[in-house]
């Protein structure tokens, strides 16, 4: 019966479209090659621009920004600078890209760059250092559970549809759910999928937060970093002894989150149920029946390419307005959506 409930949670990710074909793999890889001729080096999620030490920060928000606008691939291309992680968002032949960037200290960049060398990891600053740790992040999780990919896509689009995912809006984003993920994978090496995805809401139900989550490596010896566990959901960085994830959760948002995990596990801890089924598990979240007042956010501009700036400047503000709502409020719930109103002409968005 377990392996009838997998079978049928893999069966909707086909359905949802979360398993990519074989023609979207293809446009994937060529959109990797691509963005290398700007001296990017992917992780299997988010891409990185690496730069000698004359590269600045500002030469990737002008010089390469227009850059890339000018290509006919490219879309909805927006930055966003005033957070940890400045990057650049963008679709690329119909691929949304996460593009921050690393200044090395180094004269060339080289071809077949292996940014895992020690070498290349000397004096780099701390907003390049974040923008790096994704990367050493995800290439250590692929170590530790090699075989990670239907559980994370699960589990991410779990997050999308119950309006828990997205760094940005002060919910999990891609790198906590992937080592939530693997270490949910590690206590549990034998199960299939369904029994996974079932002991994930069971385990972080329960969690004794602030305790962090941490990644089994018999390579690192885990130190405890006071200021980080200060964080409401600190969880270890896979690379490192003593760094966390960079997080944006605040009261409001762990409450959220919590209150759906318990929600999950409650919905999966019956998996042989008769009338179980993962659509009521993956429902989205509905935000018009759970509350009766929103704070609604309208962007417009004149003309599309404006409009992307403004967007990046908004998000990089969100959590500031979380904290500021939360001390008149109390509880707010942001919705990490995005809206366009089809009666409107004008270049816009709502959030």
């Amino acid at each position: 019966m377990k392996e009838e409930r997998s079978l049928s949670l893999l069966q909707l990710m086909v359905n949802e479209g979360l398993v990519p074909s074989l023609e979207e793999e293809e446009n994937r890889k060529t959109v990797i090659e691509k963005l290398k001729q700007v001296h990017g080096s992917e992780s299997d999620i988010d891409a990185l621009c690496v730069g000698p030490y004359f590269a600045t920060m500002d030469d990737f928000f002008i010089v390469l920004y227009n850059m890339l606008k000018s290509r006919p691939e490219v879309s909805e291309i927006y930055c966003v600078k005033d957070v940890k992680v400045p990057l650049m968002r963008f679709v690329f032949d119909g691929i949304l890209i996460d593009l921050p960037f690393v200044q090395l200290k180094v004269l060339v960049v080289p071809e077949n760059l292996d940014i895992l060398n020690p070498v290349f990891l000397r004096d780099i600053d701390e907003t390049g250092w974040k923008s790096l740790s994704r990367v050493l992040a995800n290439t250590q999780i692929c170590r530790l559970v090699p075989d990670l990919k239907s559980m994370l896509r699960c589990v991410k689009f779990w997050a999308k549809r119950r309006g828990v995912y997205g760094n940005l809006n002060g919910f999990l984003g891609g790198i906590h759910l992937a080592i939530l993920a693997a270490f949910v994978c590690q206590c549990d090496p034998f199960v299939g999928l369904s029994a996974l995805i079932s002991h994930f809401f069971k385990k972080f139900a329960f969690w004794p937060w602030p305790r962090p989550v941490e990644l089994q490596d018999e390579t690192l010896h885990p130190t405890l970093n006071p200021t980080e566990t200060r964080l409401y959901m600190p969880i270890r960085l896979p690379f490192s002894s003593y760094e966390y994830c960079h997080s944006n959760i605040t009261k409001s948002t762990f409450y959220k989150i919590r209150t759906e995990f318990l929600r999950g596990h409650n919905l999966t801890k019956d998996l042989l149920k008769f009338d179980f089924d993962w659509h009521n598990v993956l429902e989205p979240f509905p935000y018009t029946k759970k509350y009766a007042w929103f704070l609604k956010i309208f962007l417009s501009a004149s003309k599309q390419d404006e409009l992307g700036d403004w967007v990046g400047w908004i998000k990089s503000r969100f959590c500031c307005l979380l904290f500021k709502l939360e001390e008149v409020q109390g509880l707010c719930d942001p919705n990490p959506a995005e809206y366009i109103d089809v009666n409107i002409a004008d270049p816009h968005v709502i959030f």
